[in-house]
Parts: structure tokens; sequence; C-alpha cells
């Protein structure tokens, strides 16, 4: 399994300054399947910058009804599904997500959950798909209905917090983790409401006892104080193996062993199927028609070979 994170952004001032990309996390060969959690701003821009593409998607996680958590989401879905062509992957959210909550949501419209599975994710729930089970986890947000969600695999267990103020029944929810993924919005001992900050993810760590636990969805402040120092105090403090996430951060999950990896810093590749470099137009031009053929595309391949006519 591979986790790579597309963004390392949170909060709606993070998104919208996007000093700190907010394409949210793939999980990839999971039982052989990809995934991809909250898909922010710029989710779609960011798995092709990165070197991956989304129609080899399984599955689309939303854990609530905030942008900086469902914007991509249903673009998403058409590029899993093959341009709405092809009823293929599972789609997770919560109430606020799929079916809409007081005044947060629907995000995605039921066009767009007609060709997908759709699994509703409540607190304390379990569904399994393609081999893995499904927790849903309680979060305390400004969407009452999100939820953070934790993944067992075989017994090897993924959490997610999503965002969440800390709580004493949090670590409840996601004991057992193997990995800790959690949004850590501000450092120091401040939290604002319905998010954590360092001081909380220590005593979550703490009480869960991870093997590796991660920090994401940062916010301005936590950027602007050095996240990696944050998490090298937080590390001290715990005695766990703590990363702070950054945009292109991806590593190789041992399942026997996960505290035995190495960090990859990926880089920016030019893609031949998504690039505004004027010197890739040419190989563009050349492969367009494999290209479409291998992918299904077939409205671009009529209109591509309008033109050449």
């Amino acid at each position: 399994m591979k986790l790579t994170f597309l963004g390392s952004g949170g909060g709606r001032f993070s998104a919208i300054s996007q000093r700190r990309m907010t394409g949210g996390f793939r999980i990839d060969n999971l039982n052989g399947k990809n995934y991809h959690v909250d898909p922010g701003p710029g989710a779609l821009i960011r798995t092709y910058q990165f070197g991956f593409d989304p129609r080899n998607l399984s599955g689309i996680f939303v854990s609530h009804a905030h942008t900086d958590h469902y914007n991509d989401a249903e673009i998403l879905i058409e590029a899993m599904t093959k341009g709405m062509t092809k009823s293929v992957g599972t789609i997770f959210g919560s109430t606020s997500v799929l079916e809409g909550y007081d005044q947060w949501g629907p995000c995605i419209s039921s066009y767009h959950q007609s060709k997908s599975d759709t699994i509703l994710l409540k607190p304390g729930n379990v569904e399994e798909v393609n081999g893995i089970k499904v927790k849903g986890t309680k979060t305390i947000h400004g969407d009452p209905a999100g939820v953070g969600f934790q993944i067992d695999y075989n017994g090897f267990k993924l959490s997610y917090t999503s965002d969440t103020d800390y709580f004493d029944k949090l670590p409840e929810c996601h004991k057992g983790a193997d990995i800790l993924i959690a949004s850590v919005l501000r450092p120091g001992s401040r939290s604002i409401n319905g998010h954590m900050c360092s001081r909380n993810f220590i005593d979550l760590i703490n009480e869960v006892n991870p093997k590796v636990a991660v920090m994401t969805h940062l916010g301005l402040k936590m950027i602007s104080s050095n996240p990696v120092t944050e998490a090298k105090k937080i590390a001290k403090e715990t005695g766990v193996k703590v990363i702070a996430a950054f945009d292109g951060l991806s590593f190789n999950v041992n399942f026997k062993n996960p505290r035995r990896f190495r960090l990859i810093s990926l880089k920016d590749v030019e893609s031949q199927n998504h690039s505004t470099s004027h010197a890739m137009y040419t190989s563009e031009r050349r492969n367009s028609y494999q290209t479409a053929i291998k992918n299904n595309e077939f409205d671009e391949l009529t209109i591509l070979r309008k033109n050449a006519n």
C-alpha cells in the first residue's frame, strides 16, 4: 500500500491562498484498489501533477460538506466512471455529503452517484467492500454530520480523523490504528472550534499509540510556524514516529513493520495526459488517438477525427 498526499493544507484560508495544496490524499494498492480521500480544490490537477491517473480509482471518500474536502469529488467520479459511461467504484460519504443535512450538502449530485455504489458513513457503523472494512468515526465539527473513518485490512488499521475537535471519546474511535492520519490545523496548545492543535494531537497519539502518526490539513499558522519542527516536538513527547505531511509526500506502507519506510518527495511531472507545456503539444497530438482509445474517451476521439478530416 502507498500513501500520497496531493495536498497538506486545510481550512478555508489555506484553501483560498493555496499556500499549501488542498487535494487530499490517495491510498493506492490497498488490496489491489486505489482510493482518493477528501479531494478538495485542485485534487484533479494535483493527481496528474504528481504522476497519478484518476481513471484508475476504485473509490472516493468524502468526510464532510466543506469545500476544502469535497470540491473536486464530482470530477474525480467522472474520471473513475470513464465519463459517467461505466458503473464503477464506490463513493463513501457522510450523510451531509450524500443526502444533505440541514444547511450542509448534498455535495455530490444524484447524477454523479448514479454510476457507483454509495456507502453512507456514520459513526460506529462498519461496512465491508473490496476486501476491507470501513468504520465511520465520530467528529465534532461545523458540519454536524461529518465523519472520520478507520480502514481495517486483515487486521492492519489506517485511521483518519478528518476535521474535529478533540473530545474524550476520540481516542476510542481510532483505537488500534497502526497509522493515524489527523487534521491538525494549528501549532501549540491553542485550538479553534472544530479543529485540533498540536497539543490535542499529542493527547490523541498517547491514547491511541499508533506505529506512525501523520499530521495534515495544516492551517496558515501551522504552516508559518514550521510543521516539521512541530512534528519533531510531538514525536519527542509521545515516542511515536510523527510525520508532517507536505505536498507531494509519498511512502510505501509495510504492513508487518509500518515504522520502516522511506519518505519520497514527488516532483511535478510532464504528462501527455495533462500539460500546458508548449513543448508537449506535438507529442500530445501524436498520442491523442491512442490515449482516447485506451481510456474509452469516445467523445474526444470523435472530435479529433472530425478535426483531422
